[in-house]
C-alpha cells in the first residue's frame, strides 16, 4: 500500500480541524468574525497560498491543502445544511406571511441586479447569452456568508433581518431556473429559445410536489420510529438522511441541494422533533460551513489578482456599488428607512457560492468563455471576503438608527416567552392545565415520543428531546422563560436539568418535584427555587382532608397546612436538615 497516497487525504482532514481548533478561536478571542478565519485560513493553505513556497522549501507541502476539489465538493454540503437550519426556523405558515418581502423586494432584487450587471457586460462588448449568465451569477449573494454573519450579530430576527433572508430566500429559490436556462440555453447553442425551455422546469416542478407530498407523510412517522428506538445515534443517522437524502432528490430533479434541504427543514419545522433535530444538527452544520468558507478562501486565485490588481478589483468593486445601489433603491421602494436599507445593502452587495456553480456550468457549456469566467470568480470571491466586514459596518449603521415609532410584531420564530415544563407525564400534564385555566403560556419538553404523540393530537405545544442539554433548553425558550418546572420522576435526571438550567439562568425561578426529603434537599443544593417532595405533599393533602372531615374550620386548615409546608421548607434549605432534624423527615418519609 502506498503510504502517502493513504495519508493524504487525512492531511487535509487535520489541516481543517488544527483551522477550527487553533486558527478561529484566536480569531474570536480578537473579537474578529470567525468566517473571516476561515477564508483567510483558506488562502495560505491553498494552492495560491503557502503552496507557491513549495519550489523553495518542500516541507511547506505538509501544511497546504492537496485535494482542494475535494474539499469543495464537500464544502457544499455546508450550504445544504444551512438551509436546512434555516427551514427549521420557519414554518409554511411564516413563510406564507413573508411572501410580500421574499416574492417582492426578492423578485425585485435578482431581476434588477441581472439586468443591470447583464446591461453594463453588453456595455463592454460582451454578447447577450454570456452577459445575461455573468450578470445572474453575480445577482446573488452569499447566503453561507450573510447569515451566519447576522446570527451572531443577532440582527436575524429585526425587521432588516427579515427583509435581507426574503432576498437571499428568493435568491435561493431563483437559482434552480438560471441553472435549467443555462442547460437550455448550452444545448440549443446560441438559437432561438423554444417551448422545451418550459418543458425544461417539469421535472423540477414535480420535484418539488414530490418532496413536499413525501415529507408531509413519510417525515414525521420516520422520526418518531427512530425515536422510540431510544438511541441518539439513530437520532443522529435519521436526521443526517433526512438532510441529505432531500438535497439529493432535491438534485436529482433539476433543483439545488441546499433548495431540497430547505423545503425539508420547513417540512419538519411544524413537528414535534423540531428542536431536537435543530440540537442534533447544529454541530454538523458549523463544521461543514467551515469547510465552505475554507474552500472559498482556497479558490481565491491570488496570481489572477497579482497579473491584474486593477481589473479584480475594478470589477469588485463596481459589483458592490452597482448591485449595493440597486438594493438600496429596491429597499426604500417597499417603505424601508434610508439607515434600514444601507444596512441591508451592505452585506448584499458582495457576490455570492451560487456564483461559482452557475459560472462553472456556463464554462462548461461554453456559453461563458473560460478566461472571462475565471476572472468573474475571482472578483466575486474578493467581495465575499469582505462580507464579515460589510456586515459589522451596517451594524455600525443599524445602531445609529432611531428607535421604531411603533412596536414590531412579536417574532415567530421562537417560543412564547412563560413556563417551561420538563417532563409531560400525568404530573406534567396537570402543571399544563392548571397553567393554561389562569392564561400562563407554556411548552413542554419530554423524552417519551409516545406522550409526545399524545400532547400533539390534543395540539398541545409538546417537543421531543433531551432537556439535560443546554442547547436543548434554549431552543425550546429557557432563556426567555419566567419560570421552570421540573416533574420528571427520573430523580437523576432531573438534578440534572436542574443544574443546567441554573448555569443558564441564575435568576430562574425552577420548581422540581423531589421524590422524597433526601432528594429534595438535593434539588436545592443544584439551584432549584423550590422542590417538592411527593411523599410530604402526600401526607399534607391526608391531614388536610381528614382535619376537615373531623369539623375544622376549612380556613384554620389551608393556614395550618401552609405554614407547616414553609416550616418543611426552610428545614430542607438548612446545612444540616438531614442530621438531627432530618432524623424527622426521614420518618415522615416512611409513614
Amino acid at each position: 500500500m502506498d503510504g502517502h497516497g493513504s495519508t493524504e487525504g487525512y492531511k487535509d482532514i487535520v489541516l481543517f480541524l488544527a483551522t477550527a481548533g487553533v486558527v478561529v478561536p484566536l480569531f474570536r478571542r480578537w473579537k474578529i468574525s470567525p468566517i473571516l478565519g476561515f477564508i483567510l485560513a483558506g488562502v495560505a493553505l491553498g494552492p495560491f497560498g503557502l503552496a507557491r513556497l513549495g519550489e523553495f522549501a518542500p516541507w511547506v507541502a505538509y501544511f497546504t491543502v492537496g485535494n482542494p476539489e475535494d474539499i469543495a465538493q464537500l464544502a457544499e454540503l455546508g450550504v445544504v445544511f444551512l438551509l436546512f437550519m434555516i427551514g427549521l426556523e420557519l414554518s409554511w405558515e411564516r413563510l406564507r406571511l413573508m411572501r410580500r418581502l421574499v416574492f417582492g423586494l426578492g423578485a425585485g432584487q435578482v431581476g434588477v441586479s441581472l439586468v443591470v450587471l447583464a446591461g453594463l457586460a453588453m456595455a463592454f462588448g460582451m454578447e447577450v447569452a454570456p452577459a445575461a449568465a455573468i450578470g445572474a451569477a453575480l445577482a446573488l449573494s452569499s447566503t453561507a456568508i450573510v447569515m451566519p454573519v447576522l446570527i451572531e450579530q443577532r440582527r436575524h430576527h429585526s425587521t432588516t433581518g427579515r427583509a435581507t433572508f426574503s432576498i437571499l430566500l428568493f435568491q435561493d429559490l431563483a437559482v434552480a431556473p438560471i441553472l435549467v436556462t443555462l442547460a437550455v440555453l448550452g444545448a440549443q447553442g446560441g438559437e432561438e429559445l423554444s417551448p422545451k425551455l418550459l418543458l425544461a422546469f417539469a421535472p423540477a416542478v414535480l420535484g418539488m410536489v414530490g418532496l413536499v407530498a413525501f415529507g408531509r407523510l413519510l417525515l414525521r412517522p420516520l422520526l418518531r420510529s427512530v425515536a422510540r428506538a431510544k438511541s441518539e445515534e439513530l437520532f443522529m443517522a435519521a436526521c443526517l438522511l433526512v438532510v441529505i437524502g432531500a438535497g439529493l432528490v432535491s438534485a436529482l430533479t433539476g433543483l439545488s441541494m441546499a433548495l431540497g434541504a430547505f423545503i425539508a427543514g420547513l417540512l419538519l419545522a411544524e413537528t414535534e422533533f423540531r428542536h431536537e433535530v435543530e440540537v442534533t444538527i447544529e454541530p454538523f452544520k458549523g463544521l461543514l460551513l467551515g469547510l465552505f468558507f475554507l474552500s472559498v478562501g482556497i479558490g481565491l486565485n491570488l496570481s489572477l489578482v497579482a497579473a491584474r490588481p486593477l481589473e479584480v478589483l475594478a470589477l469588485a468593486g463596481g459589483l458592490l456599488l452597482v448591485k449595493g445601489a440597486v438594493i438600496f433603491g429596491l429597499a426604500r421602494l417597499t417603505g424601508m428607512t434610508r439607515l434600514g436599507a444601507v444596512e441591508i445593502a451592505l452585506p448584499l452587495a458582495a457576490g455570492g457560492e451560487f456564483a461559482f456553480v452557475i459560472l462553472d456550468q456556463a464554462m462548461g457549456l461554453g456559453v461563458v468563455p473560460r478566461g472571462v469566467g475565471e476572472f468573474v470568480i475571482v472578483s466575486a470571491t474578493l467581495t465575499m471576503a469582505l462580507v464579515p466586514v460589510l456586515a459589522w459596518l451596517g451594524q455600525k449603521v443599524a445602531r445609529r438608527a432611531p428607535p421604531p415609532a411603533v412596536a414590531e410584531a412579536p417574532e415567530e420564530a421562537g417560543e412564547p416567552a412563560g413556563v417551561l415544563i420538563v417532563g409531560f407525564g400525568r404530573v406534567g400534564q396537570l402543571v399544563g392545565d392548571m397553567l393554561a385555566r389562569h392564561g400562563a403560556t407554556w411548552v413542554a419538553a419530554e423524552r417519551d415520543p409516545r406522550l409526545v404523540e399524545q400532547a400533539r393530537r390534543n395540539r398541545l405545544p409538546c417537543f421531543y428531546g433531551d432537556a439535560a442539554r443546554s442547547e436543548f433548553l434554549m431552543r425550546c425558550g429557557l432563556g426567555e422563560a419566567r419560570a421552570l418546572v421540573v416533574t420528571m420522576d427520573n430523580p437523576e435526571a432531573a438534578e440534572t436539568v436542574v443544574a443546567v438550567a441554573r448555569r443558564i439562568r441564575p435568576d430562574l425561578v425552577i420548581v422540581a418535584r423531589a421524590r422524597d426529603a433526601r432528594h429534595a434537599k438535593r434539588l436545592y443544593e443544584m439551584g432549584a427555587t423550590d422542590a417538592v417532595p411527593e411523599t410530604v405533599e402526600a401526607s399534607l393533602q391526608l391531614s388536610e382532608t381528614v382535619l376537615v372531615e373531623i369539623g375544622v374550620p376549612m380556613g384554620l386548615v389551608i393556614a395550618s397546612i401552609h405554614e407547616r409546608r414553609d416550616e418543611y421548607r426552610q428545614e430542607l434549605n438548612r446545612p444540616d436538615s438531614l442530621g438531627g432534624r432530618g432524623r424527622r423527615a426521614r420518618a415522615t418519609d416512611k409513614t
